[in-house]
């Protein structure tokens, strides 16, 4: 046996079975859990198979599930596995315009959805714990500056200390707008079960991307997206 991690960002897997987030498990290609069976940001408490993940007793049966589907699958049963849970998911479903929110900033005044109308709009959801999550919100402040008002950016933290979100947005750009999620914002964006998530928006208010983890291409993907949304 060999465990495996990948970015689901950039995984095959992850793509296979519709999963946006994480934790997700799997043995070989079967999904075992999925990120809405251990709870997730916004959920309301002790839903999920596995949740609220602390409880002791929500550990010993996902440890219960997992060690049945390996046996399941080292007594060559893998494809009545398999055909049992091919059509999973991660019950995660993007959403199809910029949902309306209200918000304030780290500096008390109100961001709401309607403030942003007219341009195009890109929304990073991130955490102070996330190391990925500070190349991105430095390379985010590059793309302001490149396109100026034509693109609004909104960089919203999510179950991160606040003074540590103050100090991390203090030492970046002040030209994005800096905020820290509540749960409806979250359910809002059909819920985000992973940082980095990002979120672009057409001048319409249309989805034109959204954009899980850091791949490798995630600056020259989005990048190409941007210039041809502005132009």
């Amino acid at each position: 046996m060999t465990f495996v991690s990948e970015n689901f960002g950039a995984s095959k897997l992850a793509d296979q079975f519709g999963v946006k987030g994480y934790p997700a498990v799997f043995v070989d290609d079967v999904l075992v859990a999925a990120p809405r069976d251990f709870g997730y940001f916004g959920e309301v408490e002790g839903t999920g198979r596995y949740a609220p993940w602390r409880n002791a007793d929500s550990q010993t049966k996902f440890k219960t599930d997992l060690t049945r589907m390996i046996d399941l699958i080292l007594a060559g049963k893998k494809d009545v596995v398999s055909r049992k849970h091919a059509g999973a998911s991660s019950g995660f479903t993007e959403i199809a315009t910029l949902p309306r929110f209200t918000l304030s900033d780290l500096s008390g005044h109100p961001i709401t959805a309607d403030q942003l109308s007219g341009r195009v709009v890109m929304v990073e959801f991130w955490a102070t714990w996330c190391p990925p999550c500070r190349s991105t919100l430095d390379w985010l402040g590059e793309l302001k500056q490149k396109y100026g008002d034509n693109l609004a950016i909104l960089a919203l933290a999510v179950e991160s200390p606040e003074d540590q979100i103050r100090s991390t947005a203090a030492s970046l750009s002040p030209d994005l707008h800096w905020a820290i999620t509540d749960a409806p914002t979250a359910r809002a964006f059909g819920d985000i079960t992973a940082v980095p998530t990002l979120f672009l928006f057409e001048r319409s208010g249309k989805t034109a991307r959204v954009l899980y983890g850091a791949p490798p291409d995630l600056h020259e993907q989005v990048t190409k997206i941007l210039d041809a949304l502005i132009q």
